[in-house]
């Protein structure tokens, strides 16, 4: 099934999506994590695409969209979500968060509710002000320092290698790539994330939910209880050695989770 890239003109500029499927099919909306951009649902979007109209798009200031200079939150990233979806026609769609691509799809169900009929957290934290202590406390999560011999190059794989799986250096590679193209900003998703106030947001979500739990997610796994705690409505499923790159990494059992909560919503 055929990818299409394109770019649309929103209020922070050229902000580029992919898309797979009918153009009259429902949506579906993939919000990747950080630093990463719509390429995370390379392999996700032509099997998600057999059934929906499939959009992945690029966050505001990641992969290539523009960030409009305007400072990075998840508010911020979740109204650029929203003005994709008008752009393209799209009155209501059912969103697909991983990691920030989660908390911008809480976000954007909380303060758009009626744009969003359902929502596939995967991997996706809960932000309350433990988490926000807890944040504060470690350090940066992928910013390293720039060399003139290029070791900061290799220091960015390290940084991610122990939460990779062992053999796949492509899922590696495509994290620097994206990395590489956000440059200094490479920490703005993290703190961003940091800085949400989702205990104020997410009483707000009254769609069906679905939570995703990759259980070998050290970052994430630990948040899914208390994520299923605050969404009575949602359901939880796991899927067993998913690690963070859950979509590239596993993309099949990604999409099966997706596709099977969404045939089981009502029409």
């Amino acid at each position: 099934m055929t990818i299409r890239r394109a770019f649309a003109d929103l209020s922070v500029g050229q902000v580029h999506y992919a898309a797979c499927g009918d153009a009259n099919a429902p949506a579906v909306l993939l919000l990747h994590q950080s630093p990463r951009s719509w390429a995370e649902y390379r392999e996700v979007l032509p099997l998600v695409g057999a059934r929906y109209r499939t959009v992945a798009m690029d966050t505001a200031g990641f992969g290539d969209s523009a960030d409009g200079g305007v400072p990075a939150s998840i508010a911020q990233w979740a109204r650029v979500a929203g003005e994709l979806l008008d752009a393209l026609g799209i009155a209501r769609a059912d969103v697909v968060g991983h990691h920030t691509g989660g908390v911008i799809a809480v976000e954007l169900a909380a303060a758009f509710p009626g744009r969003v009929r359902s929502l596939v957290l995967s991997s996706t934290p809960y932000t309350g002000e433990a988490f926000r202590i807890a944040r504060a406390e470690r350090p940066p999560i992928d910013e390293v320092a720039p060399s003139e011999d290029g070791s900061h190059l290799a220091a960015l794989w390290q940084r991610r290698q122990g939460f990779y799986p062992e053999g796949r250096p492509d899922l590696l590679e495509a994290f620097v790539r994206d990395a590489l193209k956000v440059g200094h900003r490479v920490e703005e998703g993290h703190r961003a994330v940091a800085s949400y106030r989702m205990e104020e947001r997410i009483g707000r979500v009254t769609q069906p939910a679905l939570i995703i739990r990759a259980t070998a997610d050290p970052f994430a796994a630990p948040h899914a209880q208390e994520l299923l705690h605050h969404l009575p409505q949602a359901r939880m499923v796991d899927i067993e050695g998913g690690m963070v790159p859950l979509p590239d990494q596993m993309p099949e059992a990604f999409a099966q989770a997706v596709l099977d909560f969404l045939s089981a919503l009502p029409s």
